[in-house]
């Protein structure tokens, strides 16, 4: 049994081995980094979207706009509406796993690659509001799992390839809006567009410009059917494609009608509803929709025991997925208040465009007609403040025995000339000694007890650049002497008592005025 059990190790092993090794080059570069580098190499990205794509990565799969499969292989490439320029690589014809590629509404110019050609599991592909020019690729054709294909507002230019007229399982095919030429193939999809086209659709209204129907074999320039004689009268043939015509121009403009009536009605994005499909992901980039039931489980019914912190905008809770993922959810505070919605969009918008490596990353979200959720990687450090927050600067209520404020602490090293104790030893002695003992009178003069005799901000400004700060640290010393000989009290003694005295808590909270 135990070398059964080694044996099924071995094999586990080995496939596991073999399918990494199946991504690498023979230098140990894995093959879809190389390929997705090559794609941001050849484009301009203003806004820095594509700034943690990292030639040394192991894998992409933590990249943005990369959607990668539960084996770690990249399924999907989504950068639209990112202002992109430049030109599409033909490297991408080496990420052999795609099936989605959404490149829509940039500025991407020159040839659609026929390298595209090879992704033989490509079942949607959108290259639409572009400048593409040059001919669409004949490889396209090959591709026999594409289903949707938009290529429409662009540039391209030359004949339709018949190798179109192959790709039996196509849905949906939108290439108006170009300089293509005919002849056109039959295209065997019931949805598809070429208006737009001047050489083949001048006026747009032509029923084989588009439609719900197979196209003829084939259409000359003057848009004359070259199909097989009918035995039906011409008059009546042309009094069917003029009612057809009409009827479809009719139908699509009322239906952009109400949609923009619906627009400016609600005058906000649109976001997808999935309440009735359970496991069903909608998708920004690598943005998740999660269900709330599945929220409300991972967080224990948002126990308070999973509570990781609070705020105004209401509490973040700890929570685990079904699939061991350890996450922070921020749920928010009147989520179904007026705004709330519209507020709540913004912010998913503004956040999934916010891509930096120290900025945390927002996992998805969640919205019902009540409650409003943000899903975060869970961080298990800790936040920065947690970790700079050596003790507070000033703990209220001690007694005048105890060790009271870090105050003290620091007034009394400086007084002892030990301020090498307040240095990060990481620093090995490496720093400039006259520097910190300036940054440390600059602090304390900042922390003096009445917040009227505290510097302002433009003061501190010029304290920092070295001028004035030796006048004010002499006079705030001699303000002190003078302080002190009649009654000698630390900081701890002063803040202590602030429990006991609400008048004196109000004047000690108070801020010093505009700095």
């Amino acid at each position: 049994m135990r070398r059964r059990e080694g044996g099924l190790y071995f094999l586990a092993c080995l496939w596991f081995l073999t399918t990494v090794n199946g991504l690498l080059t023979p230098k140990g570069v894995n093959y879809e980094v190389q390929a997705l580098m090559g794609i941001k190499a050849s484009l301009y990205d203003p806004h820095g979207v594509l700034e943690n794509w990292d030639g040394d990565a192991v894998d992409p799969c933590s990249w943005t706009m990369v959607t990668c499969s539960s084996e770690s292989l990249v399924i999907g490439l989504g950068t639209p509406s990112q202002n992109l320029s430049g030109t599409l690589s033909p490297t991408i014809g080496n990420l052999t796993n795609l099936q989605t590629v959404l490149l829509q509404s940039n500025n991407i110019t020159g040839p659609i690659p026929a390298e595209i050609g090879r992704l033989s599991k490509l079942h949607t592909i959108d290259l639409s509001n572009n400048f593409f020019t040059g001919k669409i690729p004949s490889s396209l054709g090959h591709l026999r799992n594409l289903e949707y294909i938009r290529l429409n507002n662009n540039s391209l230019s030359g004949e339709f390839p018949m190798s179109l007229a192959n790709m039996t399982q196509l849905v949906l095919l939108d290439l108006s809006f170009n300089n293509l030429s005919g002849p056109v193939p039959r295209f065997p999809t019931k949805t598809f567009s070429i208006a737009g086209n001047p050489l083949i659709c001048p006026t747009g209204s032509e029923p084989e410009c588009h439609g719900t129907t197979l196209m003829p074999m084939s259409m000359n320039l003057n848009n004359t059917p070259t199909a097989l004689p009918s035995d039906r009268p011409k008059s009546h043939q042309i009094a069917l494609a003029f009612g057809s015509s009409v009827g479809s121009v009719s139908l699509i403009i009322l239906v952009f009608g109400l949609f923009l009536w619906w627009r400016q009605r609600n005058n906000r994005p649109t976001f997808f509803d999935v309440k009735d499909r359970q496991h069903e992901e909608v998708s920004l980039g690598n943005l998740r929709k999660f269900q709330f039931r599945e929220l409300q489980i991972s967080t224990n019914n948002f126990s308070n025991k999973n509570i990781l912190g609070k705020g105004g905008f209401g509490n973040v809770y700890k929570g685990i997925l079904h699939d061991g993922t350890v996450v922070a959810v921020k749920r928010l505070k009147d989520g179904s208040a007026s705004g709330g919605e519209i507020q709540f969009q913004t912010e998913v918008e503004m956040i999934s465009l916010a891509v930096h490596r120290n900025l945390l990353r927002l996992y998805g979200f969640c919205m019902t007609p009540t409650e409003r959720l943000l899903v975060y990687p869970y961080m298990s450090n800790g936040s920065v403040a947690l970790r700079l927050k050596g003790q507070r600067a000033l703990e209220f209520g001690k007694a005048a025995n105890q060790k009271g404020a870090m105050l003290d602490w620091v007034k009394k090293i400086h007084h002892e000339k030990k301020l090498e104790m307040l240095v990060d030893k990481d620093l090995k002695g490496n720093y400039d000694r006259i520097e910190l003992e300036e940054m440390v009178q600059v602090a304390l003069l900042c922390t003096q007890y009445l917040p009227s005799h505290r510097p302002k901000m433009s003061e501190v400004v010029k304290m920092l650049e070295g001028d004035g700060l030796a006048e004010s640290w002499e006079a705030s010393q001699r303000a002190e002497a003078t302080k002190s000989k009649p009654h000698e009290f630390s900081s701890s003694d002063r803040y202590s008592d602030l429990t006991d005295d609400s008048s004196l808590l109000v004047q000690a909270m108070e801020l010093s005025g505009p700095r």
